[in-house]
C-alpha cells in the first residue's frame, strides 16, 4: 500500500514510511507519529532547558536523543538539522536560533508525515 504525495522527500524519508505502512499498516504509524509528536514536544523543552543553564553536555546529549528519535521515524530535515547543532558550541543566543529553526523544521515534518499517512 505505498502512497506518494507530492510533499518535498528532503522533509520527510517517504521510502522509509511507506515501508511501515506496509508493514505495520496505517493505524500503528498513525500512532507511532502521534507518539514521536508528544515525545518531540518534550526532547524539545529539554533542549532549551540546556540553554537556561547554559550546559555544553547536556546540549549534545539532548540533540543526540531527539536526533535518534527523528531519524526512527523518516524526519530526514529535522534529523538532518540536528546532526548539524549537536555539536555546536555556538554562544546560547545563536543556539536559541537553532532551536527556533529546530521546532519550525519539526513542525513542517510532522505535517508532512500526518498528510503522507492520511492520503
Amino acid at each position: 500500500m505505498s502512497i506518494t504525495v507530492s510533499t518535498d522527500n528532503l522533509i520527510i524519508d517517504h521510502v522509509l514510511i511507506n515501508d511501515y505502512l506496509d508493514n505495520l499498516g496505517s493505524t500503528i504509524v498513525k500512532k507511532m507519529l502521534n507518539m514521536y509528536e508528544v515525545q518531540s514536544k518534550i526532547y524539545l523543552e529539554e533542549i532549551e532547558q540546556t540553554l537556561a543553564i547554559d550546559d555544553q553536555k547536556l546540549w549534545h546529549e539532548r540533540c543526540h536523543k531527539m536526533k535518534g528519535a527523528a531519524g526512527s521515524v523518516g524526519m530526514k530535515k529535522v534529523h538532518a538539522h540536528l546532526v548539524n547543532i549537536e555539536k555546536s558550541t555556538e554562544p546560547t543566543s545563536d543556539k536559541t536560533q537553532l532551536v527556533d529553526e529546530l521546532k519550525a523544521l519539526n513542525e513542517e515534518a510532522i505535517k508532512a508525515f500526518s498528510t503522507l499517512v492520511s492520503a
